[in-house]
């Protein structure tokens, strides 16, 4: 994960608050989300060690994920390509792609998160420490391990009937390839996301996707397992899908998850949900953990070698897996 756009004043930002009142009371029926399921799948992502692209971790991690994904029974195509990176290299992506088929006639809903890991340690204090691949359990892995179980709640399900929402689960790579803050290079732009980069041009410009045709919307996940965490009202979010923010915040707060899902607004933030919005024109909600009281914007373990195993929650993982899948004909 990416940055945030802090030039943005509060003006601009409160005029995006505006929303119906959150109900805490009604009652839903609580969805089949295994909690350590979900942690036990971070874990196994995180015993790769760094998922940098282009590392033997990262390979054995691709592999990994197509088979989890391929057990729930679900249709698993790589999409494999190249965009150019923060130094003008072109840098290799793979992208997995997960299909669980449903009604022809109704829209898809697109679930996704990012896999890599970043590849520096860059805001760690030490220049020295900054050299390394970050272990990347909350700031990827968690959002990939919460949906694998999402997967498989959608694979046990789709055993039992039929007449579903189609759904498409990506894991999209190379979204932590943005310029190191050391890089005294030429500076470029877009260089965070390649990979939702890739998969959104190929969906708005090929005529032959191997994705669904069309879709509601989506949602990506994102640092979505530390302890308390935060998931504000995302800028973009609210700009490009507000009715599905406000969906699906009312749905975690009748669950329960209110104390994670903020009803406070967040500056605008340069992650996968971004480009596929702008590019393939999908409206599309991040849910996300930012820090309003940090130098950054996000906690003070992001893109630091902190990231690891200790500050994952099983907790927070079951919010918004259960959140998610509540939300889901599936």
């Amino acid at each position: 994960m990416k940055h945030t756009l802090s030039v943005f004043t509060l003006v601009c930002l409160l005029g995006l608050t505006a929303c119906g009142k959150q109900s805490s009371t009604t009652a839903v029926t609580r969805p089949d989300f295994v909690a350590d399921s979900a942690y036990r799948y971070v874990a196994e992502q995180v015993h790769f060690g760094p998922r940098v692209p282009g590392s033997e971790a990262h390979t054995r991690c691709v592999a990994y994920l197509v088979h989890r994904l391929r057990s729930f029974d679900a249709e698993v195509t790589l999409q494999q390509g190249t965009k150019i990176n923060y130094a003008g290299q072109p840098q290799p992506i793979y992208n997995i792609i997960a299909h669980f088929p449903g009604d022809s006639s109704a829209e898809a809903i697109l679930l996704c998160a990012h896999y890599d890991s970043r590849p520096w340690c860059d805001e760690e204090e030490v220049y020295e420490e900054r050299f390394q691949g970050v272990p990347a359990a909350n700031d990827g892995a968690s959002g990939v391990g919460v949906l694998l179980e999402v997967a498989r709640q959608i694979g046990l399900k789709r055993q039992e009937s039929k007449g579903h929402t189609p759904i498409d689960i990506v894991f999209f790579d190379c979204e932590d390839m943005g310029t190191p803050s050391f890089y005294t290079g030429m500076q470029r732009e877009n260089t965070w996301c390649l990979g939702s980069q890739l998969w959104a041009e190929e969906f708005a410009y090929s005529s032959n996707q191997q994705v669904s045709d069309k879709y509601e919307y989506g949602i990506l996940l994102d640092m979505v397992g530390a302890a308390n965490a935060t998931f504000p009202k995302e800028y973009y979010s609210m700009q490009g899908a507000g009715n599905y923010v406000e969906k699906i915040w009312r749905q975690a707060n009748r669950l329960g998850h209110g104390k994670y899902f903020s009803s406070a607004m967040s500056y605008p933030i340069i992650d996968d949900h971004y480009y596929i919005s702008s590019i393939a024109g999908i409206p599309c909600v991040d849910i996300i953990h930012y820090d309003a009281a940090g130098n950054t914007g996000f906690p003070y373990w992001w893109h630091t070698a902190q990231d690891n195993m200790r500050i994952i929650d099983k907790n927070t993982l079951k919010a918004v897996g259960e959140t998610v899948l509540s939300c889901l004909n599936y």
